[in-house]
């Protein structure tokens, strides 16, 4: 009921470029995106390529040449080769996401965010100001 989220969108170096899609814990992040109209995006502009986290699997789904998810998890019974071939390929994609995480991670290094108190009304404002503030940092190094 309290939890609220955010969409966040980086660069290749993890500075911030967009954080919106604002929408209760319980809402899963792809249907999130969709209502707010940025899975239409990528219809509009072919050209931009999107690296994701599980979550937005059937994103990656619908735009396979645009958008990357983590590899599927191979089923029990899978030989060990390919086990490993999934756990390197799940690396592999970790790494080239690691700018997003860290991007994600300096939004919540600031103590407004840590623990949000303030009135779920205000979060989306507190939280877009903070982005702004991070993104504006990032941009001086």
């Amino acid at each position: 009921m309290n939890t609220k989220k955010a969409t966040v969108v980086t660069d290749g170096q993890g500075r911030t470029l967009r954080a919106g899609a604002f929408r209760p814990g319980r809402m899963h992040d792809q249907t999130a995106v969709r209502t707010e109209g940025t899975a239409d995006l990528f219809t509009q502009f072919p050209d931009v390529r999107a690296k994701v986290d599980a979550g937005y699997r059937g994103l990656a789904k619908e735009f396979p040449d645009q958008v990357q998810a983590p590899p599927l998890k191979p089923k029990k019974d899978a030989p060990p080769e390919e086990v490993a071939a999934w756990d390197q390929a799940r690396h592999r994609q970790s790494s080239e996401r690691i700018c997003v995480e860290h991007a994600n991670a300096e939004h919540k290094q600031w103590r407004t965010l840590q623990r949000y108190l303030g009135r779920r009304e205000d979060f989306d404002e507190t939280y877009t100001a903070i982005a702004v503030l991070v993104s504006d940092r990032a941009a001086e190094r």
